[in-house]
């Protein structure tokens, strides 16, 4: 059977940690996509000749054949169950326990932590931004990141349930925003974040976006 065409969609200067999310998902899945971009500054997404308008009208938006779906996590899960192992290679764990803990993970990432993305943007790691000191909320999230992310790490971990899944590159994202811009971090998390960095599917888009700005 032959593969169905895909078309990742992503902002025009691959800045978005959830296009990287769903990248590093098809590349993980050896699936070929194509990828084009949107001007977000340009106000593209909000013109309904754009084939995600009738979603959410927000990057990433993936369409397979005539299926269009945004919102990475929902995005990563389907590509789960339409390419699925042994076929394709996995990107949730095995376990049933554990890979709901993982989409609970990549939910908590993207519902909270806000002052943190905010204060800390996407442009922090992929461009080497620098912003001010944290302000008293986000120093208090990131604490919250801390405590809630070195139990999963015990027995210093190099993957959240011992062998990768997308989890784990939502989660160094998140990290590296603090690591990357010089904020304290236990050498746990930080020596973690730098492990999955170096990912070959994620060093792709990396180097991708920094064609961009090169």
């Amino acid at each position: 059977m032959s593969q169905p065409a895909i078309t990742l969609w992503s902002d025009a200067q691959f800045l978005s940690p959830w296009v990287m999310s769903v990248y590093v998902a098809l590349k993980e899945k050896g699936l070929a996509f194509t990828l084009q971009t949107v001007d977000l500054a340009g106000g593209q997404q909000l013109r309904p000749g754009w084939q995600g308008f009738s979603t959410t009208r927000r990057v990433p938006t993936l369409s397979i054949d005539d299926f269009t779906l945004s919102e990475s996590s929902a995005i990563t899960e389907y590509l789960e169950e339409r390419f699925a192992p042994p076929t394709r290679e996995r990107i949730y764990p095995a376990d049933m326990q554990k890979r709901a803990v993982a989409r609970q993970i990549q939910a908590w990432l993207r519902s909270d932590l806000g002052a943190i993305r905010q204060e800390r943007p996407s442009d922090v790691v992929f461009t080497g931004g620098q912003y001010p000191p944290l302000s008293p909320l986000a120093q208090q999230q990131a604490e919250k990141l801390i405590a809630v992310i070195t139990p999963l790490l015990c027995g210093e971990r190099r993957n959240l349930f011992g062998e990768w899944c997308i989890a784990d590159t939502d989660l160094a994202m998140m990290i590296n925003r603090l690591a990357m811009h010089g904020d304290p971090l236990p050498p746990l998390l930080a020596d973690y974040a730098e492990f999955q960095w170096q990912r070959a599917s994620v060093q792709r888009f990396v180097a991708r976006q920094s064609r961009i700005i090169s």
